[in-house]
């Protein structure tokens, strides 16, 4: 019979035991933020109604994008963000919830994109969302970010210093206002202004001359990022608006703290939902790594599914194409996660198990991680090894003495120094290692 496949498809993610514990620890931390922030954890259902993922009707044009599948007559489908069920979730409970409403999520989002480095098909994603009904305060806008960046800070010792990009997603829309462009140029443009970082000055003047046509408009746009979004002060009202609204924003960061933060109107998150300011944070130490964490304000959030208002602010931390790019290029010291095992119970015979195992569970109520050799007709020999592979530092070997004077034989694995000592004592010793 042939052998089945051992590696995962393409795009799905196996991580080893180190790298695992260091992946959740990280994890925790970052979720631990978020509790003390307030912000409720939700854990959504990973399958929804195609018609709520998506407002089309030919599978065909979103099949690459996501999973989809039917059940009976029920066309479902896998989540591919966090936004959409949180939609959901917020307007079926608009009567449960007390607002602002703070929500947090950390699970699998399913994209049947192309598999490639940093970009994969099922992968974790950390979201936190401030919602109001009808207004929300931009100083939530500021307390998202400065969340952020704790939740960053509180994983430095992995991934570095980060920095905070803020663009304006009303400022552009003013200053296509004021420039008299037409939907089609501002799409055009907007596309442009997104991928600049990437365009190279040449490229983008480039483009800008293609959908404009319009030397003196495709200047005014490329001063934006020579001479400043200042300028543009007493031009129109929506652009006093934007610009002042901006200035605000930056005085309010680095008043909260937020002292690594810039201003980047290249800055504009795509076209999705996003009317407001929007932000990105980037790893200093790994720029290749791209956007760490990003999101902006929106201003209707469950509109498809509730006739009210919600406003909202939102984020999301892209997990596992941050943690897991930096674990595969091994750029993480796993030192500290490869030896999790504080003790590893050897036992010599079979009429030892008994004592054994409840040596095993006095060190366990004490929180000492601890595994048993449970093989016990096993020679010492192949006890001993197991404890060294597992990289335990202690071995508590059980035989026939120990069990009679209730004792305990505990060997050193690193000097390999080994003596007698009573449960008590042993307890106090691996508590302190």
């Amino acid at each position: 019979m042939d052998l089945k496949p051992t590696k995962p498809l393409s795009g799905f993610i196996e991580l080893l035991p180190a790298q695992q514990r260091c992946f959740d620890e990280c994890a925790g931390r970052m979720l631990d933020v978020l509790r003390t922030a307030g912000f409720s954890n939700l854990d959504l259902p990973a399958i929804e109604r195609a018609e709520v993922l998506t407002d089309k009707d030919n599978w065909d044009e979103i099949e690459t994008q996501m999973f989809l599948f039917k059940k009976g007559d029920t066309k479902m489908g896998l989540r591919y963000d966090g936004t959409v069920g949180l939609s959901r979730y917020v307007a079926g409970h608009l009567n449960d919830l007390t607002f602002p409403f703070r929500a947090s999520q950390f699970s699998k989002r399913y994209r049947g994109e192309r598999a490639q480095r940093g970009r994969y098909r099922e992968f974790y994603q950390m979201d936190m969302d401030i919602m109001g009904i009808n207004s929300l305060s931009s100083n939530y806008d500021a307390e998202i970010i400065c969340v952020i960046q704790r939740a960053l800070n509180s994983v430095r010792e992995f991934i570095g210093e980060n920095r905070v990009l803020v663009g304006s997603r009303p400022f552009w829309d003013a200053l296509f206002d004021y420039l008299e462009m037409s939907d089609a140029q501002k799409k055009s443009v907007f596309v442009l202004i997104d991928k600049k970082d990437k365009m190279g000055d040449d490229d983008f003047a480039e483009g800008l001359s293609e959908a404009l046509s319009d030397a003196d408009k495709e200047n005014k746009i490329k001063s934006v990022f020579t001479d400043g979004y200042q300028n543009f002060l007493n031009k129109s009202d929506k652009l006093d608006s934007a610009v002042r609204e901006l200035t605000d924003f930056m005085k309010i960061l680095d008043e909260i703290g937020v002292k690594n933060a810039e201003i980047d109107l290249a800055i504009t998150r795509g076209l999705a939902y996003y009317t407001g300011l929007v932000f990105e944070f980037k790893l200093i130490e790994h720029p290749e790594l791209g956007t760490a964490a990003g999101g902006g304000r929106y201003a209707d959030l469950a509109g498809k599914f509730s006739k009210t208002k919600i406003i909202g602010v939102g984020a999301a931390i892209g997990f596992s194409r941050m943690f897991v790019a930096l674990l595969e290029s091994g750029q993480i010291d796993l030192s500290r996660f490869e030896n999790p095992i504080d003790a590893a119970v050897l036992v010599m015979g079979a009429a030892n198990t008994g004592y054994a195992m409840r040596v095993l569970n006095a060190l366990r109520d004490e929180n000492i991680v601890a595994v048993a050799y449970l093989d016990a007709d096993k020679k010492f020999k192949n006890q001993i090894e197991y404890a060294d592979k597992i990289k335990a530092k202690y071995s508590i070997i059980i035989g026939e003495d120990e069990v009679k004077n209730q004792a305990l034989s505990v060997k050193n694995m690193t000097t390999g120094q080994q003596c007698a000592m009573s449960v008590v004592d042993a307890v106090k010793l691996l508590k302190n290692v």
